[in-house]
């Protein structure tokens, strides 16, 4: 490795450590950082961070909008790189930060896709109920939409996070941030109809384990089963626009919020660091209520 790539892997170390940043996270900024370092040398000819310069980055961040990289991606690597310079900078690798007057991209917002109360049910209805793995399925889908939490979170559940008697569920989520969430009648029967029968039957033989949601050999389910499973069972379920691994946590917080929900409480149980985060919800709101409008009032 040269002093770039050790420079790249001591700031990631760093906020491993102090800052305590998920998994997903830091290969998100290791991701950047390396593209970045790679074209200061590639394409720069540099070998020392101090001959970097605020036109360096500007072309480097060019090159990535002539990739085709959205607005979104690119004020990420922005602030990976600001964040990276300030490290170089507090450790006395480079005596400068080029960052300091580097501007952020004008970020469109863009309303995440939201499952009516209809589709929820046709959703809900497509697990096959007389199989295991249906009845494993449907406790997924019901502690997905029932919770709000992510499929990231949903996967790491161990059986001791699930509290069905006092009906609550603990989740560990991004920097290992613990919350509670309330779960509601139709999640908890369901989960208590997966943990009397149909978990017992796909953990049969193989290792015990304290997953809380296994696959047909016995072991935690991944992330890109839980995901492959809920595309399958949409495809049943007649959904035709798109769906991504987040739908059912934001047609949670949007359902919550269109039914008159406290933003705090939503912030609380999305694990939201920042209720500017949860607002997106209001404006979704506001969106269906004008759609709403437009489609039914006879002078709109």
């Amino acid at each position: 490795m040269n002093e770039f790539q050790y420079a790249v892997e001591d700031y990631i170390h760093f906020i491993q450590v102090e800052r305590q940043l998920s998994v997903n996270t830091l290969a998100s900024y290791r991701r950047d950082l390396e593209s970045y370092v790679r074209f200061l040398q590639e394409a720069e000819g540099m070998v020392d961070f101090n001959r970097v310069e605020r036109t360096t980055i500007l072309r480097h961040l060019e090159q990535l909008r002539m990739q085709g990289k959205t607005s979104r991606t690119i004020a990420r690597h922005i602030s990976s790189i600001r964040s990276f310079h300030q490290f170089l900078l507090r450790e006395k690798r480079a005596e400068t930060d080029p960052t300091v007057h580097l501007e952020m991209p004008t970020i469109e917002q863009k309303l995440p896709n939201v499952l009516s109360i209809e589709e929820i049910e046709a959703l809900l209805a497509a697990p096959n109920r007389h199989k295991p793995q249906g009845i494993r399925d449907l406790a997924m889908l019901e502690l997905l939409y029932g919770s709000g939490m992510r499929i990231s979170e949903l996967i790491a559940l161990d059986l001791l996070d699930v509290h069905v008697t006092m009906g609550f569920v603990r989740v560990f989520g991004k920097g290992g941030k613990e919350r509670i969430i309330p779960l509601g009648k139709s999640a908890l029967s369901a989960i208590n109809v997966y943990l009397n029968g149909a978990r017992g039957q796909l953990q049969g033989k193989y290792p015990k384990t304290d997953a809380f949601f296994i696959n047909q050999r016995g072991k935690r389910l991944t992330r890109q089963g839980c995901w492959k499973l809920m595309k399958e069972h949409a495809l049943k379920a007649g959904i035709q626009h798109e769906l991504t691994p987040h739908t059912l946590r934001h047609s949670f917080a949007t359902h919550l919020v269109e039914n008159g929900a406290d933003l705090r409480a939503v912030q609380e149980m999305l694990g939201h660091a920042d209720i500017s985060t949860t607002q997106i919800y209001t404006h979704i709101s506001k969106k269906r209520l004008s759609e709403v409008y437009k489609q039914f009032h006879p002078r709109a």
